[in-house]
């Protein structure tokens, strides 16, 4: 029996998370699911916190981690469970399912039994991977509802954020734990320490404000990314989801009104 109003999220990431706020402000009953060692960089705007917190906020809308679902659930709130396979996406009954699992190529499958299927970005393909798609690339149309083909491919590029691109984001060198005394909201001088993983170092490349760093529970692989520097300093709040998650929640806030997936009611 499908939930009406109730949308699973797989993946609690910061795009995911967009999306995740914008329809729970709408009335929907927002379900997330997430890996058991999440690396969400930008994690004050990111539900999967919540793994390892027990609750999240983003911009307001609270998320809470949960082992089993509740579908009285108030309006306005995120259920986060631990469930990287989807076990548990048949007895939600969803009435949609967004994979916003950005791994950027053909997704692993996921127990599909009816629902409507959105997929976030390049990988999914319409018709064998997703209903619909939502374009997520900058350079193309943000936010574009796809119902034939497919999304931009990725560039393996971070995108341009106050002139900066890749030297933004800083990746570890090695694999282990992020060990860092700073956090998310400090700024940074080009050259500066900002911690180490795995006892190798890593620096900014850039001076700018912190804009994200993983979990320091998180188990990291070498290459993987560890923080995000914002070259506008100061004036950054990195407590607000960005223009790029916004726009991307209502693209799926289009492709759900224009297939008949509507809020809960009161």
């Amino acid at each position: 029996m499908r939930n009406s109003g109730v949308i699973w999220i797989q993946g609690a990431g910061e795009l995911a998370s967009g999306v995740g706020m914008r329809l729970a402000r709408c009335g929907y009953c927002i379900v997330m699911a997430e890996i058991e060692n999440p690396v969400a960089v930008r994690r004050l705007v990111a539900f999967s916190e919540a793994v390892y917190t027990g609750t999240a906020n983003v911009e307001g809308v609270p998320g809470v981690l949960v082992d089993k679902l509740d579908f009285q659930l108030h309006h306005g709130k995120v259920q986060v469970l631990v469930d990287p396979q989807g076990e548990h996406l048949k007895a939600a009954g969803a009435a949609a399912v967004i994979d916003g699992r950005m791994t950027k190529k053909a997704p692993q499958p996921l127990p599909f039994s009816g629902e409507l299927s959105i997929g976030l970005g390049p990988g999914f393909q319409c018709g064998r991977d997703a209903d619909i798609i939502i374009e997520t690339h900058r350079g193309a149309r943000l936010g574009e509802v796809i119902r034939q083909g497919e999304a931009a491919s990725n560039t393996g590029t971070p995108g341009v954020v106050g002139g900066q691109s890749a030297k933004r984001v800083v990746y570890a060198t090695a694999a282990g734990k992020l060990v860092s005394e700073l956090s998310i909201g400090d700024l940074v001088e080009e050259g500066q320490m900002l911690g180490s993983v795995g006892g190798e170092a890593i620096y900014a490349r850039l001076t700018g404000k912190v804009r994200g760093l993983v979990h320091p529970q998180a188990e990291l692989s070498d290459g993987e990314k560890v923080g995000d520097i914002d070259p506008r300093g100061a004036q950054v709040n990195p407590a607000l989801v960005t223009d790029k998650a916004l726009a991307i929640g209502g693209g799926i806030l289009e492709a759900l009104l224009g297939s008949g997936v509507l809020p809960v009611s009161d």
